[in-house]
C-alpha cells in the first residue's frame, strides 16, 4: 500500500494541528479530532467516483506530468479549492475586501458560511453543468465498446448520431431552469450554468489543439502538451467534485481551520487511491468499475443542479456515489465469472 503513506503522514500532521487547534479553541481536543475525522469521511465518500475517472486520465500520462498532478495538483486541491476558493467566492459574492473576509471566515464563521451558502446557486449551476457534460460525454461516446447497461445503452448511444449532442442536452437544461429555478436565482443560475458548458468546451478545445501536432519533432512536444491538457482537465474535474463537499462541511462545522484539514486529508486519499487504481490495473480488473464512476458522475450533476431548489443530504449524496461504485465493481465480478477467457487475457 505504498502508494498511501504520503496520506497517512498527512493524516497525522493534520491530525496533529486539528487537536491543537481545538486546545487552543473553545472546540476541545477530542470534538476537533472528530469533527476533522468526519469531514476525510464526507470527502471521500463525495469523491471515491472522481478517483475512478482521475485515474482514467492519469493512466494515459507521462510520469513527468503524473508527478506534477501528485505534488503540484495536490497543493491546488487542498489550499486551492479547500481554502483558497471559498474565501474568493465570499469575496465576490459579498462584494468585500478578501482580507475582511478571511477576518470573517476566522472570526465570524456564521456570517462566512452565511455567504457562501446565497453563492450555492450559482456554484451547484457551474459545477453541476460541467460534471453533467463529462457525464454525457462518456454515456454517448460511440467508441466506446463496454456497455454496463448492456442493449439499452446502444440503443440510446447509436442515438446519438452528432457529436455536440451533450452540449445541446446540457444547453436545454440550462434553459429549463428560467423555468424551475426560484425567480432570484434564475439568471445568476443561467449566467453560471452557461460558464459551465464555456469552460468544459475550452478545456475540451484545448486538449483537441494540442493533440493535433503529431508531426516530426512535434511529437514530443504534443506528449507534453497533451499532459498538460490532461492536468487542467484533472484540476478542473477537481474543482467541480470539491464544490459540494466544501458547502456540506459548513453542515458539519463552521470552523474553517477543521474544514480546510478535514477535506485536506480527504483530497489526499483521493489522490492516493487514483495513484492506486492506476498502478494495479484496477480499471481494466474491474471492466464496468469507470461505467459506475461516470453515473456517479451524472447523480451528483443532478443533485448539484437540484440544489437551488433543494437541499440533497450529503450522506445520500455520497451513498448514491458508493452505490454506484459498489454495483459497477459487483457487475465487473460476475461478467469475470461468466468470461473467464477475458479475465484470463
Amino acid at each position: 500500500m505504498k502508494e498511501f503513506r504520503l496520506s497517512f503522514l498527512v493524516t497525522l500532521v493534520c491530525l496533529g494541528i486539528a487537536g491543537w487547534w481545538g486546545l487552543k479553541t473553545h472546540l476541545g481536543l477530542w470534538t476537533a479530532l472528530w469533527l476533522t475525522a468526519v469531514l476525510v469521511v464526507l470527502e471521500v465518500s463525495l469523491s471515491f467516483d472522481n478517483a475512478v475517472v482521475n485515474a482514467r486520465v492519469l493512466k494515459g500520462m507521462s510520469h513527468l506530468w503524473r508527478q506534477l498532478f501528485l505534488t503540484v495538483g495536490i497543493l491546488v486541491a487542498v489550499f486551492g479549492m479547500r481554502l483558497v476558493f471559498p474565501i474568493v467566492i465570499v469575496a465576490v459574492s459579498g462584494n468585500i475586501s478578501t482580507m475582511e473576509t478571511i477576518n470573517m471566515a476566522m472570526n465570524n464563521p456564521d456570517q462566512y458560511s452565511k455567504v457562501l451558502f446565497d453563492a450555492y446557486p450559482v456554484i451547484s449551476a457551474f459545477g453541476g453543468i460541467f460534471l453533467l457534460l463529462v457525464f454525457l460525454h462518456y454515456f454517448f461516446d460511440a467508441e466506446k465498446e463496454t456497455h454496463w447497461l448492456g442493449s439499452m445503452e446502444e440503443r440510446l448511444v447509436k442515438i446519438a448520431k452528432f457529436d455536440a449532442i451533450s452540449v445541446f442536452i446540457a444547453l436545454a437544461v440550462i434553459f429549463s431552469t428560467l423555468w424551475w429555478v426560484p425567480e432570484k436565482d434564475q439568471t445568476r443560475v443561467f449566467v453560471a450554468g452557461v460558464a459551465g458548458v464555456l469552460l468544459y468546451l475550452a478545456v475540451d478545445a484545448i486538449g483537441a489543439l494540442f493533440e493535433n501536432e503529431v508531426e516530426g519533432d512535434g511529437a514530443v512536444k504534443t506528449i507534453q502538451r497533451s499532459g498538460a491538457a490532461s492536468f487542467l482537465y484533472l484540476e478542473v474535474l477537481d474543482a467541480s467534485f470539491s464544490f459540494d463537499g466544501v458547502i456540506g462541511a459548513f453542515a458539519i462545522t463552521k470552523d474553517v481551520v477543521i474544514i480546510m484539514l478535514g477535506l485536506g486529508v480527504g483530497a489526499m486519499f483521493v489522490r492516493s487511491m487514483t495513484v492506486y487504481l492506476v498502478n494495479r490495473g484496477t480499471l481494466n480488473e474491474y471492466i464496468f468499475l469507470e461505467h459506475g464512476a461516470h453515473y456517479a458522475i451524472g447523480a451528483l450533476a443532478v443533485i448539484m443542479l437540484l440544489g437551488p431548489v433543494f437541499h440533497v443530504s450529503e450522506v445520500f449524496t455520497g451513498l448514491v456515489g458508493v452505490g454506484f461504485i459498489i454495483a459497477a465493481v459487483y457487475s465487473s465480478i460476475q461478467h469475470r465469472k461468466k468470461n473467464p477467457a477475458e479475465a484470463a487475457f
